[in-house]
């Protein structure tokens, strides 16, 4: 079952009543995640090899409960190059969320408006549109070709170690 086949047969009344249990404090933002639905029910679903994975974890700092939403690939063979199979969807374009397969343990786990909820939430997290999203996507992009283009001593001046920055932030493993 892919996303979009929940959206399809979902409206959105029933959408918002979940979400608002969900994320009470979005109510500011409910008219732009109204809009956001409305535009996933046009749009058409692209091919991709990836699935939506929702688990309930706790935050480690904390330990407040949440739902993590994230990708992985249908296909963990072709991951050679040693990538992760686990993704963050933030930056996907909405057609390729559409095109995702649900973990057959996310729809055991969640109703199809719980799935939808959490899904709208994480697809949002940048923006209540598309060009929001991908000027967002440019940006990292541009800081990562940045940071490759830099020399060495240049790294060692304006980049910290994950090391260094606990400590200045005095976080313990």
């Amino acid at each position: 079952m892919k996303l979009s086949d929940i959206i399809q047969r979902n409206s959105w009344l029933s959408v918002e009543l979940v979400f608002m249990q969900l994320y009470p404090k979005e109510i500011k933002n409910i008219s732009g995640y109204e809009t956001v639905f409305n535009e996933l029910k046009t749009l058409g679903p692209a091919e991709t090899d990836f699935s939506i994975v929702l688990s309930n974890e706790k935050d480690d700092f904390d330990n407040e409960e949440y739902v993590h939403v994230s990708g992985y690939k249908n296909h963990p063979a072709d991951n050679a190059d040693g990538s992760p199979n686990s993704y963050a969807l933030e930056l996907t374009n909405w057609d390729e969320w559409l095109g995702m397969d649900l973990d057959e343990k996310s729809i055991k786990d969640f109703t199809e408006l719980e799935l939808i909820s959490h899904c709208l939430y994480e697809m949002t997290f940048f923006g209540f549109d598309q060009e929001t999203i991908q000027k967002e996507w440019k940006e990292i992009e541009n800081e990562v070709d940045e940071i490759k283009n830099m020399t060495e001593e240049e790294k060692k001046t304006k980049l910290k170690s994950w090391d260094d920055l606990k400590k200045e932030l005095d976080w313990d493993d």
